[in-house]
């Protein structure tokens, strides 16, 4: 099997095409938790300063932004297949020479081209799924991906710590090298449980999915959900132990509450949509999303300084994101015209400005506790449901799945 083969997979190959990719795109999400227990140590062994450590982590995140763009427009024009295997080859050599590296710059760098590489599988894997199943089975499939993807931040770490007692610093980085590169091998001799190209985005830009109002309905929103979650999640741990007098355990304690409710909420999505349709279940996710952050800012708003009950007011909003994610997720790809891979990577590109930034803008008022940081969470949360309800919806779905490929559905 080659990787240009364009048989149409069965229904194992489909399964397996979606196990593949999604193993890479976790493997280049662990990019950063699987390092971060070393983080500390590197200064002592490379020399520099605590504060260029911090670069090992930012050069990476930096990276991925600009490989997201990159394999956007690299997927139409060189095909899927070929990027996959080329990112993946270049994770694991960039990972090897990282685990080598003897000097604090020399890993910064290293550490930029490595996310650049890493980004691949994010920004292939959406429109990979969208061709293998129709709407409610890549809707399943989505909502499984992001399942896994949800239990990286929290299992990749231990991982690491475990790692660095069998052996140092480089161990992460080797063990990186070998899973990227096995996974490359895997895409070469499997390539044809993979679904053929269909010239995804070839013709497309970037400028042409900003300037669709359906498009941006679905990715915006999508980004400022999950964006609006995620800044209250940075911000979380500061305000429990600095303003509501409690401890790391009460914040670990909301996060598996919320992380547990958002797999079930998401991997149940697939049979919610094919019985209450996709827009009415990605209308209902937002709007639970925006009650819990009112409901916070309520509580804030009361007086309100138990910890113990964040759990019980932030779940709703890990249940919306669980409920809307998935098909939200799948119409942004839609709505990108046949654009699947710009489209991914743009949608994942906003969610990491609104996170990144709604945390900056955060940041100064982190003294002033629940209420600017659930102020915060309300007005991320708001804008989603307005733009719902001002832009425009897809009209029609295509239809996908083997044998079907993406016809043009931006609407303006």
């Amino acid at each position: 099997m080659s990787v240009g083969s364009s048989a149409t997979p069965s229904r194992f190959g489909a399964i397996l095409a979606c196990a593949l990719v999604g193993a890479g795109t976790v493997l280049g999400l662990s990019g950063i938790d699987l390092v971060l227990p070393a983080i500390p140590q590197l200064p002592e062994i490379l020399g520099g300063e605590a504060a260029a450590a911090q670069l090992v982590i930012a050069a990476f995140v930096a990276g991925t932004a600009g490989g997201l763009l990159l394999f956007g427009a690299l997927g139409g024009r060189y095909g899927r297949r070929y990027a996959l295997v080329a990112a993946l080859a270049a994770y694991a050599a960039l990972s090897f020479l990282a685990a080598r590296a003897e000097t604090m710059p020399s890993l910064i760098i290293l550490r930029f081209f490595q996310g650049v590489a890493a980004s691949a599988p994010a920004v292939f894997a959406p429109g990979i799924i969208r061709t293998l199943f129709d709407e409610i089975g890549a809707t399943k499939a989505l909502g499984v991906l992001a399942s896994v993807e949800s239990l990286v931040p929290a299992g990749a770490p231990v991982v690491g710590v475990w790692l660095l007692t069998l052996g140092d610093w480089t161990l992460s980085f080797t063990i990186t090298a070998v899973l990227a590169a096995l996974l490359a091998v895997s895409f070469i001799f499997a390539g044809r449980v993979l679904p053929p190209d269909t010239g995804s985005g070839a013709g497309g830009s970037y400028a042409r999915l900003l300037g669709s109002s359906v498009y941006m309905r679905y990715a915006l929103t999508q980004a400022l959900v999950l964006g609006g979650l995620l800044v209250f999640v940075f911000g979380a741990p500061a305000v429990i132990v600095r303003t509501m007098g409690g401890s790391l355990q009460d914040f670990i304690v909301m996060q598996v509450s919320g992380v547990t409710c958002f797999i079930v909420a998401s991997n149940v999505t697939g049979w919610l949509v094919g019985r209450f349709g996709a827009e009415r279940l990605i209308l209902t996710g937002t709007t639970m999303a925006l009650l819990s952050a009112l409901a916070l800012l309520s509580y804030a708003v009361a007086g309100g300084k138990d910890p113990g009950w964040l759990p019980y007011l932030f779940v709703p909003m890990n249940v919306g994101l669980g409920l809307r994610g998935p098909p939200g997720f799948l119409r942004a790809i839609i709505a990108g015209g046949g654009d699947d891979h710009r489209a991914a990577s743009l949608m994942i590109l906003a969610i990491t400005g609104v996170s990144a930034g709604g945390t900056a803008l955060f940041a100064p008022f982190i003294e002033s506790g629940l209420l600017a940081l659930s102020l915060a969470a309300t007005a991320i949360q708001g804008l989603a449901v307005l733009l719902l309800l001002v832009l425009p919806p897809l009209q029609a779905v295509p239809k996908t799945g083997p044998g079907n490929g993406p016809k043009d559905a931006v609407g303006d």
